[in-house]
């Protein structure tokens, strides 16, 4: 059973980055007509930083519902599914609808949405907390460029 709850775990990081992945498109004339802060990240960062984001979110996952009771089970795989989901969004709002405040909103929610998974995985594995910590900053550093680029444009 905890090898197919990871592997169950692993599905949704596998999907949101599919989705993410099919719905971003840096090379529109609309993105590259965008005017950037000065501190936006080389491109080529973006798939380094999600690869590494994504292996360490389904490894947490798993982590935790392995370890947890039923009740923290089922809040984190709730919480879980809407991060997810929110992840997945955000590159749709952005790149496809063309709504960067609208994504600058639904990526505070995916900060807000992320903190909280670090928070439900601490009492179950500080191991998975630790490794959700870096989503959850990347996740902030995302709302803050995405409001930027926002305000610029």
């Amino acid at each position: 059973m905890p090898s197919r709850t990871r592997l169950l775990a692993a599905a949704p990081p596998f999907a949101a980055a599919v989705v993410g992945g099919l719905a971003t498109d840096p090379g529109s004339p609309w993105f590259r007509s965008l005017s950037m802060p000065s501190w936006y990240p080389p491109p080529r960062t973006f798939g380094i930083v999600w690869t590494g984001l994504y292996t360490g979110t389904a490894w947490a996952a798993g982590e935790v519902l392995t370890r947890a009771d039923s009740d923290q089970r089922r809040a984190f795989g709730g919480a879980y599914a809407v991060n997810m989901v929110l992840n997945a969004g955000w590159s749709a709002l952005f790149f496809r609808a063309h709504r960067p405040w609208l994504a600058t909103l639904e990526c505070a929610a995916l900060s807000v949405s992320t903190a909280d998974l670090v928070r439900r995985a601490a009492p179950v594995s500080r191991s998975a907390a630790v490794v959700l910590t870096p989503y959850a900053a990347w996740a902030a550093f995302a709302t803050v460029l995405s409001g930027a680029i926002a305000r610029r444009n």
